[in-house]
């Protein structure tokens, strides 16, 4: 009989410490009362009563949309510096490159929203850009702030390269920036798609950058949640706090599938290249020896 041990209770505590504060949210989103701490019987009043919440539907997609960008944008960033700090040993300036790719990762959030906040003025006042702040204010600093945790992610998964295969590939007359899109960008495709997810879902929880860089008419979620629940929790931030935890744990489940789809695909093609080159070589071998 297998024993209940005591990680086995701690992983169990923590999973239910992580995950049960969750459930509760879901179910008190089919709370019937206006009450958010009394129970009033199952209802899905507070979802159909979304469609009718302007503010707050805005809101939302603003925010969807917004992470979306910013997870485009930080993986891109941040794979290129991440290349750059593993693929280039030695060039000047190097040290003082890679503190600031990382400073977002130490630095408060309050000093970087005041410091991009005070940028944007400053370049509203010399260059008339931006002239009000809004979602490309936002998106920018959502992205400075992302690109850094891409820009790991992607190093650790590039320092564990075989660059045998780069190599071969260059020698075989391929230009490096065909190698870097044929051959180097699906093997780190799963770091790529960890470094995505975890942009959109920083960009969506993000509240501090967004209270700085942010103007009239484009307020997030989570501002409008905080605004909000100064008033109380209302039943409509339960729903849509449900609605939004089933579409990232669908576009989590449905990036991780495709990611592991890709994976073998490319374990299966290496596989029967290096069974047709043993073929080959068993054949060469094979016909001298015959013709002896």
């Amino acid at each position: 009989m297998k024993r209940f041990g005591f990680s086995t209770l701690m992983l169990w505590a923590g999973l239910l410490f992580i995950y049960l504060p969750m459930l509760i949210l879901v179910i008190y989103s089919f709370n019937g009362s206006k009450l958010v701490t009394v129970w009033g019987g199952w209802s899905v009043k507070w979802y159909v009563g979304l469609l009718d919440n302007t503010q707050l539907m805005s809101s939302v997609g603003r925010s969807l949309e917004i992470a979306l960008y910013t997870a485009v944008a930080a993986v891109a960033l941040g794979t290129l510096a991440a290349f750059v700090l593993t693929r280039i040993p030695r060039f000047k300036g190097r040290t003082v490159f890679g503190g600031m790719v990382t400073a977002p990762l130490v630095m408060p959030e309050v000093i970087t929203g005041l410091s991009l906040l005070l940028l944007f003025v400053a370049m509203a006042q010399l260059i008339g850009w931006p002239q009000e702040r809004g979602i490309v204010t936002i998106w920018i600093a959502h992205t400075t702030f992302c690109s850094a945790y891409v820009a790991i992610v992607v190093s650790a998964r590039l320092r564990e390269l075989d660059l045998s295969i780069e190599e071969a590939a260059m020698d075989l007359g391929a230009r490096p920036w065909k190698v870097f899109l044929l051959i180097t960008i699906p093997m780190i495709a799963p770091s790529l798609a960890a470094g995505g997810m975890m942009s959109f879902a920083l960009s969506l929880d993000d509240l501090v950058l967004a209270s700085f860089v942010s103007g009239p008419g484009s307020t997030t979620l989570p501002m409008e949640v905080f605004s909000a629940v100064r008033l109380g929790v209302k039943p409509e931030i339960n729903a849509v706090a449900s609605l939004i935890l089933l579409t990232v744990s669908l576009f989590t489940f449905f990036a991780w599938f495709f990611t592991r789809q890709a994976e073998e695909r490319r374990k299966r093609a290496v596989q029967q290249a290096m069974d047709t080159m043993a073929e080959e070589a068993a054949g060469s071998s094979w016909k001298p020896a015959q013709a002896a």
